[in-house]
């Protein structure tokens, strides 16, 4: 076997990517997208067509809005930003449908990252996602709504755990985050991997990192070991890998979300993968509860992780205003 067929005896592989043709030749379980993703998707060409898709039902999502509202007086640039909005909203949906098409699984969608310190708006475009799905004839149970994972964004998830929209927590670089996700019941977590070590190799001026010293790897492996240990529930997908070698270092982890570029260089590959992270282990009290308070200390102490979060929200934002843009020129 490969090395991909055999990870995936240890691990489910979940593809990164919004690329139709890479999810049928590595055939991962689950497919997550990202606004950067999503921008990417829709520079090329053969993705044309699900733009205009996008833009037609956004249209008809106004329409019906300022016909249920009575708003016939609403003003050019406000209908502008309502329909490039909502054409952004169905084109992450049409794209995820088209995933969810090729997988068994799920696909994790975003929350624009604007809304990262906005818990009640992050829950309205959740809830907004999941409805626009369904109008696609696809179950909430095949979607995992993508935040990031600051403490609005947890807080946010825990209501939606609990109205039955699982959640994928991103951008999580902290023990501090992912404690706080578990305690909220959070269904899966995305820890990076990749970040950190960019962070690392920048910050102390090294060149290159051996696996078994790689701090996205031990970051990872912590706290893979701290839910086990603890029996949490939360899934662990580790995610944001730099080399084939951070991938396999993780192996058995519960999930591993992967680039076509690294799923290639695996399936390329026939030297032996052997498993690395184990779920029996000796169980051990959980912890008190994380206070808002606690949770923000921890993460403030936390150069790395407050500055790559941030970084991370950042990007997608400046991504999602990208994606505005060439959405807002197709209209004109």
């Amino acid at each position: 076997m490969n090395q991909l067929e055999q990870l995936k005896r240890f691990t489910k592989v979940v593809a990164d990517t919004g690329d139709f043709s890479a999810i049928e030749q590595y055939q991962p379980q689950d497919t997550t997208t990202n606004p950067s993703l999503l921008l990417k998707a829709a520079e090329q060409p053969e993705y044309s067509g699900l733009i205009e898709s996008a833009i037609d039902l956004a249209k008809r999502d106004l329409e019906k809005y300022e016909l249920a509202s009575n708003e016939s007086d609403i003003t050019d640039n406000r209908s502008s930003n309502h329909l490039v909005e909502a054409a952004c909203d169905h084109l992450s949906v049409l794209i995820g449908a088209q995933l969810i098409e090729r997988i068994p699984g799920r696909n994790s969608t975003e929350v624009d990252a604007r809304l990262s310190f906005d818990s009640e708006k992050t829950v309205a475009k959740a809830k907004r996602l999941i409805d626009l799905y369904q109008r696609q004839g696809i179950a909430a149970d095949r979607v995992l709504i993508k935040i990031a994972a600051t403490w609005e964004g947890i807080k946010a998830a825990e209501q939606l755990e609990q109205q039955g929209i699982q959640c994928n927590l991103t951008l999580l670089f902290s023990m501090a985050q992912a404690r706080a996700c578990a305690e909220a019941g959070v269904y899966l977590i995305s820890p990076f991997v990749g970040r950190i070590l960019d962070w690392h190799k920048q910050k102390h001026g090294l060149s290159s990192v051996s696996v078994e010293q790689d701090p996205g790897v031990i970051s990872v492996t912590d706290i893979y070991n701290y839910y086990k240990s603890r029996e949490f529930s939360t899934i662990v997908m580790g995610a944001s890998f730099r080399n084939s070698d951070e991938v396999l270092a993780l192996a058995g982890c519960d999930r591993l979300t992967i680039s076509p570029a690294l799923l290639n260089e695996l399936q390329q590959s026939e030297q032996s993968v052997q498993q690395k992270l184990f779920a029996e282990q000796t169980i051990v009290p959980r912890d008190k509860l994380l206070t808002e308070a606690e949770f923000r200390w921890q993460l403030n102490q936390d150069a790395m992780a407050t500055e790559k979060t941030a970084e991370g929200i950042r990007a997608f934002a400046a991504d999602q205003v990208k994606l505005e843009h060439i959405i807002s020129a197709r209209l004109n």
